[in-house]
């Protein structure tokens, strides 16, 4: 069976930080390879794979200022669909733009919806519906108006984030620093609690950052640390006594609470969107419903076995599961 898996392009596949798309076509090509399955990943031209890699756009439109990124866009996938007869199987992780080339190839194609950008993008799905073998990343992300093939988690490489037994005294976020991720909120349960707070992550909105973070950045109680990749990543969510996830959005999975519980760090956050098939309520961490609440919670952590924070990640939310159910998938296609 060969294999030719879409990435995103912008950013690289792997991602140094940044990137959950990137990362998990990253994660299903290599798990796909450790199982003998011939994979080509098209992804930009600086990215890493023990497959083939298939590039025409040398780096991600994010890390090169000088990219068009519609341009980028339109040659990768154009690229990647020129080359669908080489192919069994065509797996999307591209958002919709592939959809529109997908009666024009014989090779059948997956999608995997990784979420929602606007209700306006639904009518493009629904066209494809009969052929588009939909994956959503959650059940709360399906929409009513299409066809799915499958619900499979995302998958995380469980060596990446090593089991910590013992916490540090401070609480994390970790996330793209946008509204609807909450930092804000997370900075008010630290200052409510007295406990100190890291703040990791990429600035997607600077005015937010300006407004609603930096003025209380004193880089002793409430510390920004900026984008935070590899071993640094896992070491700081490890060593958190929580994530504090307390979202704004209906988020259609939460890669960074999957991996914070794998690390063995329970996870305190809104109770919208996928947290409730990601996170066991007074178990692996606290889904609440506004900020008293969240305050609240942080004085029952104690309660949480970190131990099986990292049991129940482990049994959900590997890359050896998400692969285990994408061969069925192809295997019924």
């Amino acid at each position: 069976m060969k294999i030719a898996i879409l990435a995103p392009v912008a950013w690289r596949t792997p991602p140094r930080h940044y990137g959950p798309w990137e990362q998990m076509a990253s994660n299903l090509a290599e798990g796909l390879v450790a199982k003998g399955v011939d994979v080509t990943l098209f992804a930009t031209g600086d990215s890493h794979t023990s497959g083939h890699l298939a590039a025409i756009c040398p780096k991600g439109y994010e890390e090169d200022r000088d990219a068009d990124a519609k341009v980028t866009e339109c040659m990768h996938i154009s690229y990647f669909m020129e080359q669908a007869g080489n192919f069994d199987i065509l797996h999307s992780h591209f958002d919709f733009l592939p959809l529109t080339y997908s009666r024009l190839v014989k090779t059948p194609m997956v999608t995997t919806i990784h979420g929602f950008s606007s209700p306006k993008i639904i009518p493009v799905y629904q066209r494809y519906n009969d052929i588009g073998r939909y994956v959503s990343i959650s059940n709360a992300d399906r929409h009513p108006a299409l066809k799915y093939a499958a619900t499979i988690y995302n998958g995380i490489n469980t060596a990446d984030f090593p089991y910590e037994p013992q916490a540090d005294r401070y609480l994390l976020y970790y996330g793209r620093i946008h509204p609807d991720k909450g930092a804000h909120d997370a900075i008010q349960v630290a200052r409510h609690t007295g406990l100190p707070l890291v703040i990791a992550g990429i600035i997607q909105d600077e005015q937010y950052y300006r407004e609603r973070v930096l003025p209380f950045v004193d880089q002793e109680q409430i510390k920004f640390v900026g984008p935070v990749g590899g071993a640094q990543r896992s070491a700081l969510l490890g060593k958190a006594l929580a994530l504090l996830h307390l979202i704004h959005f209906d988020e259609p999975f939460g890669l960074s609470v999957a991996e914070a519980m794998l690390c063995g760090t329970p996870v305190i956050a809104f109770n919208r969107g996928a947290m409730p098939e990601l996170i066991i309520d007074g178990q692996t961490g606290f889904l609440v419903n506004n900020l008293p609440e969240a305050v609240a919670r942080v004085a029952a952590l104690q309660s949480i076995s970190r131990e099986q924070c990292h049991v129940h990640a482990r049994e959900n939310f590997s890359t050896e599961k998400m692969v285990a159910q994408y061969l069925a998938l192809y295997a019924r296609m």
